[in-house]
């Protein structure tokens, strides 16, 4: 499959797995559009990214995207600006540990509208474009969460299990539209998220081999589509 000049759309994409996809997407030639909510790490990313790969088209937007409106407002801006996207990854997430009958109120309803409802908007705003061109790839990069449930991620959980779904569901309905799509699932990914914890770097998986599998996917010809795909540390779940 060639995929000089086409165009990588990802949210979230200023730090961790997000600015990983970013990173390895522009290492392949791919024009970049890019969101989050910090604007001062967007703009470092997007820069380094102009002065790296200065062959390709970077569009960096700061955008809310467990916000609807801040979601659509993104999908029109890119495709009015860079065009429409090759490969869209719906990476927005946000963790907010807690069980459920103890956590804050409004705990599961902000995981749900970052974690789901960010990837159901980000889709629909993109879809329309790409079932015109008959071609595409979807990813929603997911988590281990999705399959395992563990104490103190609870809502956490629930988000991501719906968010598997809703890949699960599109799969099916892309399916006459020649889009494949798949779902990423990693374990424990050293990314700021686990700031704090009391383990060393080795025993998590580097985010650019969560991002490295993303690319080898795409890559497959459009015979082929990997639906799911579970990533752990070598030594198993933290």
């Amino acid at each position: 499959m060639s995929i000089n000049m086409a165009l990588a759309v990802i949210s979230g994409a200023s730090k961790g797995i997000g600015k990983a996809l970013a990173q390895a997407f522009a290492a392949e030639g791919f024009n970049i559009a890019i969101n989050a909510r910090g604007k001062e790490a967007l703009n470092a990313l997007s820069g380094g990214l102009r002065e790296q790969y200065p062959g390709i088209e970077v569009l960096a937007l700061p955008v809310d995207m467990s916000v609807k409106d801040e979601v659509l407002n993104f999908c029109k801006e890119v495709e009015s600006k860079i065009g429409s996207p090759d490969v869209v990854i719906n990476n927005a997430g946000v963790f907010l540990p807690g069980e459920i009958l103890a956590e804050e109120d409004g705990s599961l309803e902000k995981m749900i509208d970052t974690n789901l409802y960010s990837s159901y908007y980000m889709t629909r705003g993109f879809s329309s474009s790409m079932i015109e061109r008959g071609s595409g790839h979807i990813f929603n990069i997911n988590s281990i969460a999705a399959l395992k449930a563990y104490p103190g991620g609870s809502s956490y959980c629930i988000s991501k299990a719906a968010q598997l779904a809703f890949s699960r569901s599109l799969r099916e309905e892309m399916k006459a539209h020649q889009i494949r799509v798949t779902a990423i699932l990693p374990g424990a990914t050293f990314t700021d998220s686990w700031d704090g914890v009391d383990l060393p770097e080795e025993r998590f998986m580097p985010a650019e081999d969560i991002a490295q599998s993303v690319v080898d996917c795409y890559k497959m010809s459009d015979r082929t589509v990997v639906e799911e795909i579970i990533l752990r540390p070598f030594e198993g779940d933290l």
